[in-house]
């Protein structure tokens, strides 16, 4: 996809000012998308865009409440803590109807985050679903890239991304998202799947910590090309 193309696409990323968040939307601005970070605290939200497009030499990103970024969406990037998931889902219900709603989102119980917690909706991603309703099409995505180097966009993150949703089409446009920033989309099937990235985010932590890293990732070895199935 061409950056003329991309910056038809207008990403909204609720949460945007958190270190996965940013990083993301620097990540998404600087291949070409048109990007807003989202906050509770629109000041808040101009401000971090201010300091990304200060990094990026561009004016390409804005700022603005949640719920206004998501009504101006086309696709929406959940990365808000695993607190504040159930919160910000209901108060941009009604904005994301119809989009693509892509989950970060991980359920962590501080101070133990290299344990893995499942919440009582199963995941994150499928308690988004339930909460948003079957009009949004909920994609689990990049919850094992780690934030450390993502505003170095020189930098490349070896990381494959586990891309799980029960709309194909959307997991494919989800795909491309990764792709665009560098990193491989794997198709993992349908959402109840994404126990498997959730639950590796802790376990990723734990790895970090024992072996003295801070961005331990996932490559998945010996693919070929996609079959259709």
């Amino acid at each position: 996809m061409s950056n003329a193309n991309r910056s038809s696409i207008q990403l909204a990323v609720i949460g945007g000012t958190g270190k996965e968040g940013s990083g993301l939307a620097l990540r998404w601005a600087n291949a070409g998308y048109s990007v807003i970070t989202g906050s509770r605290d629109r000041e808040k939200a101009e401000r971090v865009s201010t300091e990304l497009n200060r990094l990026l030499g561009t004016e390409t990103i804005r700022g603005l409440s949640n719920e206004q970024a998501a009504a101006q969406a086309t696709i929406v990037i959940i990365t808000v803590p695993y607190t504040a998931h159930q919160t910000t889902l209901e108060s941009i219900r009604e904005a994301v109807q119809g989009k693509i709603v892509v989950d970060v989102t991980v359920p962590i119980a501080p101070p133990r985050v290299t344990e893995v917690v499942l919440p009582k909706g199963r995941t994150a991603a499928e308690e988004a679903q339930a909460i948003l309703g079957d009009d949004a099409r909920v994609v689990s995505a990049f919850q094992n890239v780690s934030a450390v180097h993502l505003k170095d966009p020189a930098y490349t993150v070896q990381c494959d991304v586990l891309i799980t949703g029960d709309d194909e089409n959307a997991r494919r446009e989800v795909i491309a998202l990764a792709e665009a920033i560098g990193l491989r989309g794997i198709d993992a099937g349908p959402l109840a799947n994404a126990i498997v990235a959730e639950s590796l985010t802790p376990v990723l932590l734990g790895i970090n910590r024992r072996y003295g890293t801070k961005d331990a990732g996932l490559h998945i070895t010996n693919l070929k090309s996609r079959k259709e199935v």
